[in-house]
């Protein structure tokens, strides 16, 4: 069976001087960077990146190849380990009277044979190319476009990948990692994509949606989309599909439908059926890569087939791309049809195939679901190139914004006798209260018809620390005046050990049919839809949303009324220099300000606890600083790069600068 804790540890270290070993490739061999420099040029002519972000992109295009070398070899373990395949290439355990390991060391040494020149690098290769020549798994290799490809570790790195899927326990002797699992259950790699690489991880908020989760967003859109469309016109997709948790759900009940309508039909033409109508895209490569190889060995599972060689070859619709850039995007009218990108020098990642991106991302769905990324774009070319082509994105946005337009617009409209397309997604809550969601709420969603707001905040959803909230609704205008409405009223009070049994998510699952009931934890009520036209939301359960509209309509006057702009009103980027005790700026001659951080906002007083150098001109007390204040960087360029003197704040919004003059300031800046 597999440990999946000593797997991911193991493969984490691993990983490490996968990515060290190719990264010392690509700087001392000219012809590899030359290469990458070449994808990051492209990418940046295209606004995908930032020129300046090399490193970044390097480091990327590293640790893709890496997983993807590490990958290649958990899904030949896996076919070996389980039977699936006949011949032992990397390794395997004992089974009834084979040894797997021997075999795969035996047939590494007749490789070598007449080939003296290769290394262990070209070994793996080869395992790859005899891999995909099976059914199903031509796309897993495919040479084109998997980075694998296009980046290798070196034959003394490859043998110590070979040596790690071929270790032995030292008490034991048997396999330290044996992929052997009676259930053939794939939930291990949805673990693996998201803790194996930090770097990914970080870069894509890898976060898995919980199956309790997936469920209950699919049994309120894949199920009714079944009933008013049918089963052969029903077709679902996730545009973030990560590991494919949403399409493996899908393709499960999808299968069930067909083989409850042809109890006698053939397993494998309803299969292929099933997975014709589950499209997937996701950003990571690696992760569309395991979401390919979990729905085969999904399609595998139903159809009852024990060995890969009898299987038919598969189709898939899953594929890596961005999902907000490729593909068509719809006007909010649906009217006009444009493609995203139309940039002079589009470009595709070597990763991703054109054809297939603009299949899947240029037609609609009647059933759009995810669980879109909650975090900012780091890039600032890349969020900027996002924000000219989706309306909805305003101030420093999150990626749910464009997502939460991307998802209705992916949405088959209801015309033409055709029904409205049903959507789904878990975001993050931040946009409801947030500056950067007003233009989403009071520009977008009045034109789309939203059914269920569910606050679930309060419940414990593994692995996301960010307050969520799900979003239910159909494509096409408004039909009700209001919106069942989910508000949460008290979290869990502890970590449960069974999260899909925790207080919470019962309450939230149990309580969101039944109109007007109030428990513990969420109350619920159809809303006036009116109420979700407005920025921001308040979804507090229990009274305190209509205690809130009382007290807006008896107020006599709201702080809108005097406070012109709210947010931040100045990056520094070094704060040990700029903030200081009064006590120490007073023996000084540079202007300063009384500072009011948010922990000294309370109770409705602001109680200043520190003071800020506030710049206005040229001081000689920064001159001892210079070196720190010059080093300053925001989106990879310093003060002066972006026609700052070295010494000035990265960024000052005036409007906020000017709205209060302390004492100090006046003090400091006699007029």
């Amino acid at each position: 069976m597999i440990d999946e804790a000593a797997l991911r540890e193991g493969l984490k270290k691993l990983l490490a001087t996968t990515e060290a070993d190719i990264r010392a490739r690509v700087e001392e061999e000219p012809g590899l960077k030359q290469a990458l420099e070449a994808r990051h040029k492209a990418a940046a002519e295209a606004g995908r990146t930032a020129p300046g972000a090399w490193l970044a992109f390097r480091d990327e295009a590293v640790t893709q190849s890496a997983v993807h070398w590490l990958l290649g070899c958990v899904f030949v373990r896996f076919l070996e380990d389980n039977d699936l395949i006949d011949e032992a290439w990397v390794s395997g355990p004992k089974r009834e009277g084979r040894d797997l390991l021997n075999e795969a060391l035996d047939r590494r040494r007749m490789w070598y044979d007449p080939d003296q020149h290769g290394n262990d690098a070209d070994y793996l290769l080869h395992v790859y190319e005899r891999t995909a020549e099976l059914p199903g798994m031509a796309g897993l290799f495919d040479r084109k476009h998997n980075p694998l490809w296009s980046l290798a570790p070196s034959g003394p790195q490859a043998m110590a990948i070979l040596r790690f899927f071929q270790a032995r326990d030292e008490a034991t002797s048997e396999l330290r990692y044996d992929f052997t699992d009676p259930e053939w259950n794939t939930r291990f790699l949805g673990d693996l994509y998201q803790n194996l690489s930090e770097f990914a991880r970080k870069r894509y908020a890898l976060c898995q949606t919980p199956g309790f989760v997936v469920d209950f967003i699919l049994d309120r859109t894949l199920t009714p989309a079944l009933d008013v469309f049918g089963l052969e016109k029903t077709r679902l997709v996730d545009p973030t599909c990560g590991s494919g948790h949403f399409l493996l759900a899908a393709f499960d009940r999808l299968f069930a439908k067909w083989l409850d309508r042809e109890p006698n039909g053939n397993p494998r033409v309803l299969a292929q059926r099933a997975l014709d109508a589950v499209y997937g895209v996701d950003i990571n490569p690696f992760a569309a890569e395991i979401a390919r190889f979990r729905l085969l060995i999904s399609a595998l599972r139903v159809c009852g087939i024990k060995r890969l060689t009898d299987a038919p070859n598969f189709g898939f619709q899953v594929t890596p791309g961005d999902s907000l850039l490729h593909g068509r995007l719809l006007g909010r009218e649906r009217a006009i049809q444009r493609d995203l990108l139309h940039d002079p020098a589009e470009c595709f990642y070597a990763a991703e195939d054109e054809d297939v991106l603009r299949r899947i991302l240029g037609q609609q769905y009647q059933v759009v679901v995810g669980n879109p990324p909650y975090i900012n774009v780091a890039d600032g070319v890349l969020r900027e190139t996002y924000r000219a082509r989706y309306g909805s994105c305003s101030g420093k946005y999150a990626l749910s914004v464009p997502f939460t337009e991307r998802f209705l617009d992916l949405s088959a409209p209801a015309e033409d006798k055709h029904p409205a397309a049903y959507f789904g997604l878990l975001v993050s809550n931040a946009f409801m209260t947030r500056s950067f969601g007003k233009i989403l709420v009071e520009a977008y969603i009045p034109y789309w018809n939203l059914t269920h707001v569910i606050d679930c905040s309060g419940a414990h959803l593994p692995d996301h620390g960010t307050p969520t909230v799900i979003l239910l609704g159909r494509s096409g205008m408004p039909s009700l005046q209001t919106v069942r409405a989910v508000r949460g009223i008290r979290g869990e009070t502890k970590r449960p050990l069974d999260p899909t049994n925790a207080p919470v998510w019962r309450a939230i699952a149990g309580q969101v049919d039944d109109v007007g009931s109030e428990s513990r934890w969420v109350s619920v009520a159809d809303a006036p839809r009116a109420s979700f036209h407005k920025h921001p939301w308040c979804l507090g359960g229990g009274g305190a949303t209509e205690l809130k509209e009382s007290l807006d309509r008896s107020a006599s006057v709201k702080a809108e009324t005097l406070i012109s702009s709210v947010g931040y009103m100045a990056i520094m980027s070094e704060d040990d220099f700029f903030v200081a005790p009064e006590h120490v700026l007073l023996r000084t001659t540079v202007p300063y300000r009384e500072l009011c951080t948010g922990e000294a906002t309370r109770d409705w007083l602001l109680s200043p606890d520190s003071h800020v150098i506030f710049p206005q001109g040229y001081n000689g007390y920064y001159w001892m600083y210079r070196t720190v204040l010059r080093a300053r960087t925001m989106f990879e360029k310093t003060a002066e790069q972006m026609g700052k003197p070295w010494y000035a704040y990265m960024q000052l919004i005036q409007e906020r600068a000017g709205a209060a003059i302390d004492p100090v300031w006046q003090r400091c800046n006699p007029q």
